[in-house]
């Protein structure tokens, strides 16, 4: 017999308060964003997966803390494990007894891989794009949020974002983007950070037996964002097919990608 079972849950601050808004009719998806970002955020950046997409209906929520929704000072709520526990509870509301298609990217696409081995029944298919690091990645990544945090308390989001500023690595990022800061209230940005540098995904295995179709989207030369991690996600997932972005234009092409993805999954 097979055990699903959610992350461990927490109490306070799930689906019903997290913001959102809902888009366009016809196959059921759900967005998700970064660390620090949000829905707003994500337009700006030209991070939007399912922008102008037709024949979709997409959920796209603020994650806890970020963004629109309330936030708490507990690192514990910010792990992935806890964003996919808020992710499960959404999908409760939203598409109650429906299989859905999950895209999102960073933090992101964390949340689906941690929300998918905890429940694959709920997800049709997956779109991770620029997944962070992981596993011998991490820990690097991990001693730089813990930095972040203590930096935030010291001189506040805004402060933070400008005195860290670097520019792009990959060439795959626009270097004329808008610069914004984190969306995230001072209040809560340490914590968030502090809860990235605590949490991992689940174990190679667990993330090995996920048969949905999964695609997934990288550009190359980002340290917090290695193509090595899609590499490897690539050749553990049984059905997954990765994309490189190079340039601009085509991380501009993503949504279409990802819209076309969506609909082959479904016919």
């Amino acid at each position: 017999m097979t055990t699903t079972r959610r992350p461990d849950s927490r109490p306070g601050g799930t689906g019903p308060a997290l913001a959102r808004d809902v888009r366009g009719d016809g196959l059921p998806v759900v967005q998700l964003h970064g660390l620090s970002s949000s829905r707003r955020r994500d337009e700006v950046f030209g991070l939007d997966l399912t922008a102008g997409r037709g024949g979709l209906r997409v959920v796209r929520y603020d994650a806890r803390g970020h963004g629109r929704s309330p936030g708490t000072t507990d690192p514990d709520d910010y792990t992935w494990p806890a964003l996919a526990r808020d992710l499960l509870g959404l999908l409760d509301e939203e598409f109650p007894g429906q299989r859905v298609h999950g895209v999102g990217q960073s933090m992101g696409s964390a949340t689906l891989i941690t929300a998918a081995v905890a429940e694959p029944g709920r997800f049709a298919s997956l779109t991770l794009g620029i997944p962070p690091t992981v596993w011998r990645w991490r820990r690097e990544q991990s001693r730089l949020y813990d930095l972040a945090a203590r930096q935030v308390e010291r001189w506040g989001g805004a402060r933070w974002s400008e005195l860290t500023r670097q520019p792009p690595t990959s060439p795959a990022i626009d270097p004329d983007r808008p610069v914004t800061a984190p969306d995230v209230a001072d209040e809560w940005l340490p914590a968030a950070f502090r809860g990235a540098a605590a949490t991992d995904l689940p174990s190679p295995e667990e993330i090995g037996r996920l048969g949905m179709p999964v695609l997934l989207l990288a550009w190359p030369q980002d340290a917090s964002h290695p193509l090595e991690v899609a590499e490897e996600l690539l050749d553990l997932l049984p059905h997954a097919r990765l994309e490189v972005a190079r340039t601009p234009a085509e991380v501009a092409a993503w949504p279409r990608l990802v819209g076309d993805f969506v609909h082959d999954c479904s016919g």
